[in-house]
């Protein structure tokens, strides 16, 4: 189990923070610099559970960010580079004078937990629902998100998740955004990997989530329209594991008695048992493909050379040298641990400099300005490209339209609120059991 580190609470969250008036939520004026939002329907087709939000004056107090990632679960991994992403661009954003010239205050800080125990992201949403934050950071896993988006969305606060991918999130709300893409785009680049080396019979070991299941039938349709056939843990065949299983000696022997050529493992912290009960049935690991849930270090987890050669996939572009080291060293000063681990970093990054950006474009910190503007300084409006805060801060003040071009190399939000455009990541195993990227794929959101 992981908690959350003091220090970094600490470093991030304002001494004396004061209480701020959640405001613009019913009234009908329209905020300055800011675009009309058209009402979006959810991906199930029912009404948005931010309907009711609506531009009003803006607040101009100082910008509240809240978090709500993953501090315990199978999912932890993912935790301390969001940290780094978000904290990072928070110490950026302060540095170049704050969001209407005011240091962001960042809390509350929540947990989200994981998918098999809802009830930490259902207790969490509930303390941000009731807090004055107009921004949330949150959650990684798209089925914790499921579970407290309208919760969060409804109270006019702008959620903004770094990795969730599942499609069902697509257009879910017009106040919930995203940094990542949607599977669409990761499950077409690793089933195209899968028939490019020559596979022609893929078995799924797969967990029962939106995340999970949404992956895997973007996969299979991937691969069966390449010729090759799903032998196990097809759609539709009931053959998914529930997540947070802890043993897997059933669904291994079942989809091995299948004959694949290969193995996809779409599973998060479950994988740590799903690969050794691989190994002790003798199937060979470097035939195993994963994905941004479990393709992680497991230097410390399996005996070196176990997972040598398999592959895998992380949504976002390869984070350049010289910020990766911005992070480790920011982490390493606010939270005293090294940074291994990279994934959504620059997402989370991105996620809060865009929030920022519309509060200033828009000349308001409330929930509905943010919103109204977040398309436009993410490039919708085809813009001046920018890189930075301070940049781009430039380019708004002297009443110029912006496209900022952040670290996750994604474009523009579409208006389902997903990036346009995204690279996916492809790595490999080493004898150490730790992924080295390969290669990047940018792909386009249908």
């Amino acid at each position: 189990m992981v908690h959350r580190n003091k220090a970094l609470v600490a470093a991030l969250a304002l001494a004396g923070a004061a209480t701020l008036a959640l405001a613009g939520c019913s009234s009908s004026t329209t905020s300055p610099g800011s675009t009309s939002a058209a009402p979006m329907s959810t991906a199930s087709g029912s009404a948005d559970p931010a309907a009711a939000c609506k531009p009003g004056t803006p607040s101009t107090g100082p910008l509240t960010l809240a978090t709500i990632l993953p501090q315990t679960g199978s999912l932890a991994y993912l935790n301390p580079p969001a940290e780094a992403g978000y904290g990072l661009a928070v110490e950026d954003i302060n540095a170049a004078g704050g969001v209407l010239a005011q240091p962001i205050k960042v809390g509350p800080i929540t947990d989200s937990g994981a998918s098999s125990d809802l009830s930490v992201s259902t207790a969490s949403a509930a303390q941000i629902a009731s807090s004055d934050a107009q921004v949330v950071l949150g959650a990684e896993s798209s089925s914790v998100s499921l579970n407290f988006v309208d919760t969060i969305v409804s109270k006019c606060k702008v959620q903004i998740s770094p990795a969730n991918t599942a499609t069902k999130l697509s257009g879910y709300s017009s106040y919930y955004f995203r940094t990542a893409p949607p599977d669409t785009v990761q499950g077409s680049a690793l089933g195209n990997l899968v028939v490019g080396d020559g596979v022609q019979k893929v078995a799924f070991i797969v967990f029962n989530d939106a995340y999970g299941t949404g992956l895997r039938d973007v996969i299979e349709d991937t691969v069966t329209k390449a010729g090759a056939e799903v032998v196990y843990g097809a759609k539709g065949k009931g053959q998914e594991f529930a997540p947070g299983q802890k043993t897997f000696s059933s669904e291994v022997s079942a989809a091995i008695a299948a004959k694949p050529d290969a193995i996809v493992i779409l599973a998060f912290d479950e994988t740590k048992q799903i690969v050794p009960e691989l190994k002790a049935q003798g199937f060979d690991l470097s035939k195993t493909y994963l994905v941004d849930g479990n393709t992680a270090d497991y230097s410390k987890d399996f005996e070196a050379g176990t997972l040598s050669g398999a592959q895998g996939t992380i949504p976002g572009a390869q984070p350049d040298p010289e910020f990766k080291q911005r992070l480790v060293d920011f982490y390493k000063k606010t939270a005293n641990a090294d940074l291994k681990d990279f994934s959504y970093a620059p997402e989370s990054y991105d996620a809060i400099v865009l929030a920022a950006l519309a509060a200033e474009k828009g000349k308001g910190t409330d929930g509905p300005t943010i919103q109204a503007n977040l398309a436009a300084v993410s490039g919708a409006s085809n813009g001046e490209k920018c890189t930075d805060f301070a940049a781009c801060l430039a380019l708004l003040k002297s009443g110029k339209d912006i496209s900022y071009a952040g670290k996750a190399g994604i474009g523009a939000f579409n208006d389902q609120n997903d990036p346009s455009s995204a690279f996916i990541g492809i790595y490999k195993f080493d004898a150490n059991n730790t992924p080295v990227f390969q290669k990047s794929i940018q792909g386009s959101v249908g």
